[in-house]
Parts: structure tokens; C-alpha cells; sequence
């Protein structure tokens, strides 16, 4: 459930995380929150402390009073201490400043949703490459791989869909952030760095026409 006002916030992260098959709600006004959280029950919550109608504090405030314990990431207009602490009073489980990457914030979702369900496999690999979800850091066998921010993001993209392609649209919404919308040529060089830092894991990067980009085991065939 996402409770945002700003239509192309709302559009961008709903485009983004229903290419990854994650099915998005969405409402821009609090009141309208306040009712719909309350009728149904969701995964996760992504909410807007300054909303129309209701401010989201309020909402968190009558979820939690009504026993709800939903994950709720809290987004803030700034890093405001005062509106973190409010927020996480009031019953949040995690908070993020706007702007924000989109890869911090998919990386803090998956990090709620894995601790609402009680999961404790906090690492995911390909052949020697292991990513660890927690710390958000990449080994390739026992030796770290340190990667430049929009590298570790489209790997990090890479492996948790590992096997299954990722379209360069996602991938290119990824890398860019809450700017601009990278080239599919500037996602074409970030690609082709990789694939040589890649050498001697085990791990390659293929490509699928039509489809985007997929990491498989080097002795894998994509389906």
C-alpha cells in the first residue's frame, strides 16, 4: 500500500515495483488511507507524513490503535530528527528522507517484509557471487567486491532476480533514482563493466532480447 500525494512519485514507484511483480495500491489522501487500511489488509506500507485530508502521522496513530501491525516505512519530507522520532513513535518500523534511491528503498521493504514473516536467510548468490540483503555488500568467495554506487545497485537489481530477466526499464528507473531517467546506452556500459568484474565467479550477465538483462551461473542456459 502506498499513501502518497505526489502523482509522479506514485506512478514511478508503482511502475517500478509492478515490473518486479510486486502488486501496488495507492491513495493520495489520508482520510481515504485512514478507511482503506482499515477494510483491507496489505504486506507492507509505504506512507507520507504530509497528506491531504489526514496527516500521515494521524493514520499511523489510528493503524496501530486499531492492533494492526502491518510494516509501515514512514517518508519524510526531510531528515528532520523531529519527524523521524514522531514517526517511529508513533509506530513506524522504518523511515526515509526524500529524496531517497530506489534501491535503498526497495532494499529497506525487503528487509520489513522478511522480518514480518520471520525470515532469516539474509543472503542470496550466483555460483561464488554472494550478496548479503542485510548489509547490502557483495563477496565473491571469501574477497569483498566494492562497486561504484550505480554498479552495486544494478548488480544488487541483478541478484535478487537471479534467473529471471529484469527489463532495462526497471533497470534504468533503478540506477537513476528520483532524476533523470538514464539512457539505455549509459545502462549498456554499466552492463559491460560488470560483466569484467564478473570474470572468475562463476556468475555472467546475459542478455534477453526483448526481456532486459538476467544472471545466471556461467554453465546456466536463461530460460
Amino acid at each position: 500500500m502506498l499513501v502518497e500525494d505526489q502523482l509522479p512519485l506514485t506512478q514511478t514507484l508503482t511502475q517500478s515495483f509492478g515490473a518486479l511483480g510486486i502488486q501496488v495500491s495507492s491513495c493520495a489522501d489520508g482520510l481515504l488511507a485512514d478507511t482503506t487500511l482499515h477494510q483491507h489488509a496489505f504486506d507492507i506500507v509505504i506512507l507520507d507524513l504530509a497528506l491531504p485530508g489526514m496527516l500521515g502521522i494521524e493514520v499511523l496513530r489510528r493503524l496501530r490503535q486499531r492492533g494492526d501491525k502491518v510494516p509501515v516505512l514512514v517518508l519524510t519530507a526531510s531528515g528532520d530528527t523531529y519527524d523521524r522520532v514522531q514517526g517511529l513513535n508513533a509506530g513506524a518500523d522504518d523511515y526515509l528522507a526524500k529524496p531517497f534511491d530506489l534501491a535503498e528503498l526497495e532494499a529497506r521493504l525487503r528487509a520489513l517484509y522478511r522480518r514480518s514473516i520471520g525470515a532469516v536467510d539474509s543472503a542470496v548468490g550466483v555460483a561464488t557471487l554472494v550478496f548479503n540483503t542485510v548489509t547490502r555488500r557483495f563477496t565473491i568467495g571469501t574477497h569483498p567486491l566494492d562497486l561504484p554506487p550505480r554498479e552495486h545497485d544494478l548488480l544488487e537489481a541483478l541478484i535478487v532476480h537471479a534467473g529471471r530477466p529484469v527489463s532495462k526499464l526497471v533497470l534504468t528507473q533503478r540506477l537513476s533514482g528520483c532524476e533523470a531517467v538514464l539512457s539505455n546506452e549509459a545502462l549498456e556500459i554499466y552492463v559491460h563493466r560488470l560483466r569484467r568484474r564478473l570474470d572468475g565467479s562463476g556468475a555472467k550477465i546475459e542478455t534477453l532480447r526483448g526481456l532486459g538483462y538476467v544472471l545466471v551461473a556461467a554453465d546456466d542456459t536463461p530460460a
